[in-house]
């Protein structure tokens, strides 16, 4: 996708397999949507007092990467674009370089640096009114990733044009996920799922299941599910699609998913699920399997070691396109 910060998945959990005395589910409203926590724990003060944590330490990544707060540190990096090098923290400095890699092995179908075409669609979206060209052609101007110099030895960014803008819609709640995921596990807890916003991080499978159950939906729809369902655990999974954001114009549907290339929002009516081993990845590989055609995006998810679905809608029948793993975790519906 090109989402905003909050974006919405299209991914649905179903069921956290067999009712367990010691799981615990806590959810919160964070980075622009609900973040749900479900983990298993030895009793009801330790799920309590970890689950505090893990909101606290959600806090303290969207201090750091939220284009909507002004005192974040991307607002601040955004805010001193065009004047020189910028100290960049540790966490920051870590999704960079995901990100680099990201718009890298998709050949520009990902690109953080797509901030001014964000801001233009954005106010699209809000006040219902379609964008006029020079505004699209203007802030295109302002991105490309290329031209962003990350400095990993020196902790530094220099974006060298006032103006430019970063965006980690993509990829920032997926790395979250991933990140609480992985903070359970220092912590002892290894069965654990994390949605934030749709974008899932999974420890071990719940109890004696087989893993985490989630649905997937159908195109262009907010509610109704596809037949199967996915069974996975140690993974992430992220869907994208435009059921929930998209601004209409001259009979056409503009996703909120932004093509950098072009820089209007695709108008391919498509839903893309992506399996991959960490929260990052699935969320960024979610997006730019969006814009990019069927078969070069089978092929990047390959290269990512990540499974692929892509469920569109032609003549009133629903059509997949999927790498031959994602057959592995995916189960029949009765």
């Amino acid at each position: 996708m090109y989402r905003l910060l909050f974006f919405l998945f299209s991914v649905a959990l179903i069921s956290l397999a067999t009712s367990q005395e010691k799981k615990y589910s806590y959810s919160q409203n964070k980075m622009g949507s609900p973040l749900n926590i479900v983990f298993v724990a030895r009793d009801s003060v330790e799920a309590r007092i970890l689950s505090e944590k893990c909101f606290a330490l959600v806090d303290s990544f969207n201090l750091i990467y939220s284009d909507y707060d002004p005192n974040s540190e991307l607002s601040r990096l955004n805010a001193l674009s065009g004047k020189g090098k910028q100290y960049v923290s540790p966490a920051m400095l870590d999704i960079l370089l995901a990100s680099q890699k990201a718009y890298q092995q998709s050949n520009g179908a990902y690109d953080i640096s797509i901030g001014p075409l964000s801001m233009v669609w954005r106010k699209a979206r809000k006040t219902k009114l379609f964008p006029d060209s020079s505004s699209v052609i203007k802030a295109r101007h302002l991105i490309g990733l290329s031209r962003i110099r990350i400095d990993s030895p020196h902790h530094s960014i220099l974006m060298p044009v006032e103006g430019m803008r970063l965006d980690l819609g993509g990829i920032a709640k997926g790395y979250v996920a991933q990140k609480i995921v992985d903070f359970l596990k220092e912590q002892g807890i290894k069965q654990s799922l994390v949605d934030a916003g749709g974008d899932m991080a999974m420890g071990d499978p719940p109890n004696t299941s087989q893993g985490w159950i989630v649905g997937v939906n159908v195109p262009e729809t907010t509610d109704e599910l596809l037949s199967g369902y996915l069974i996975l655990h140690n993974m992430a999974v992220a869907t994208s699609g435009d059921a929930y954001q998209y601004i209409a114009h001259n009979g056409k549907k503009y996703s909120h998913i932004i093509d950098p290339r072009t820089g209007y929002g695709i108008q391919s009516q498509r839903n893309v699920t992506v399996i991959a081993k960490n929260g990052t990845d699935a969320d960024w590989l979610a997006t730019a399997c969006s814009i990019l055609p069927i078969a070069v995006a089978k092929e990047l998810a390959i290269r990512n070691q990540a499974a692929l679905l892509i469920t569109v809608i032609r003549e009133g029948k629903i059509v997949h396109y999927k790498t031959s793993h994602f057959d592995y975790y995916w189960k029949r519906g009765k």
